[in-house]
């Protein structure tokens, strides 16, 4: 249980930070997965990102590209930098395959 407050502790932290940056786009480049998500919102998972940044998704094999926001956290599997809901990865292309090469993007809201 202390392990799971540290890493929220940790991560708002990081959140904090990372919106501290001066406004400075932001930009990685791994494999995005998805999750299930009701109402197909077209949001997403980051580790460290605050809730409501958007983002620009672009999965790297067809250049299909999303703006999407940040609602939750994850993935917490390495080599992942985003999860994506289901109806985002149906319009990136992936959903079938389950995952992509992306590059993300932050962009002002």
């Amino acid at each position: 249980m202390e392990y799971r407050v540290l890493r929220i502790i940790l991560t708002a932290c990081l959140a904090l930070l990372a919106s501290c940056a001066g406004g400075q786009a932001q930009s990685w480049i791994g494999k995005a997965s998805f999750y299930h998500q009701a109402r197909g919102q077209l949001a997403c998972a980051h580790r460290s990102l605050p809730f409501g940044t958007h983002v620009r998704v672009t999965n790297l094999s067809n250049q299909r590209s999303l703006v999407l926001v940040v609602n939750d956290r994850g993935p917490y599997i390495k080599g992942r930098v985003l999860d994506v809901s289901a109806a985002a990865a149906d319009l990136l292309g992936f959903r079938h395959d389950g995952l992509a090469k992306v590059t993300v993007e932050t962009v002002a809201n």
